[in-house]
């Protein structure tokens, strides 16, 4: 069945000079890697001639030169150790001045003085600062200020020891304490204590039951000859169906 469509397809010419070949051949051209490339690569073949003195040679090398960290350094490197009028380091101006403030702010040198003179102190005994603190030290002592008296009896049937016993006995904890003990276990009801009153009252307060009457509690009669009952039982009599 498809044989001669098959041999018919291996038939088929395509005129060369066809707009659609044309196009295609045009893209084709403009896609190609190999002709995009094709003058540069026949540039490389034929070489270059770059003389040493050309512009951009000199360019490139006189920014290496700017560029280069040695080039940078060797002025600085060659004026080492050399004063220029100054035998030496010591009576450079800007050497002095540079020494002079690193003393000033080292904290060491700073304080070498005071380091030095603080053994140096000497306080006579009878110096008045000195006895105001034997003074002070004597009234904050505690060895001084406590001054335990010495053992003693006393009766138990004397009016200052029974004195004593009753302020103890009222201001004991236990003896103040000893009416509750009596509480412990008892059951109590709430019925009737302060919060349970003020909870009542607040409830009352917020029911609306109490606080609106219904409507079907009210006692109301309709008058039966009032112009809108008149009015309404005419409007129901014109549209009744039954009627």
């Amino acid at each position: 069945y498809t044989e001669a469509w098959d041999a018919d397809k291996k038939s088929i010419h395509v005129m060369p000079d066809t707009p659609d070949i044309l196009l295609a051949r045009a893209n084709a051209a403009n896609v190609s890697k190999k002709l995009y490339v094709q003058a540069w690569e026949e540039a490389k073949k034929k070489g270059y001639d770059m003389r040493a003195d050309a512009i951009p040679i000199k360019t490139a090398k006189a920014s290496r030169d700017i560029a280069s960290d040695y080039k940078y350094k060797e002025t600085h490197e060659k004026e080492k150790g050399h004063y220029i009028g100054c035998p030496s380091a010591k009576e450079d101006p800007k050497l002095a001045w540079a020494a002079r403030a690193m003393a000033l702010q080292n904290d060491r040198l700073y304080k070498k003085a005071y380091n030095d003179s603080k053994t140096q102190i000497h306080i006579p005994v009878d110096a008045l600062s000195v006895q105001a603190a034997k003074e002070c030290q004597t009234l904050v002592s505690d060895i001084d200020y406590r001054q335990y008296l010495h053992q003693w009896t006393c009766l138990p049937d004397q009016n200052d020891v029974i004195h004593a016993r009753q302020a103890y006995d009222l201001q004991s904890d236990n003896v103040y304490k000893s009416d509750l003990e009596w509480l412990r276990g008892i059951g109590w009801l709430t019925e009737g204590s302060v919060d349970v009153v003020k909870a009542k009252k607040a409830q009352e307060l917020l029911n609306d039951r109490l606080y609106r009457t219904r409507p079907e509690q009210l006692k109301f009669t309709s008058i039966a000859d009032s112009p809108d009952v008149v009015l309404a039982k005419t409007n129901a009599m014109q549209l009744s169906d039954v009627r």
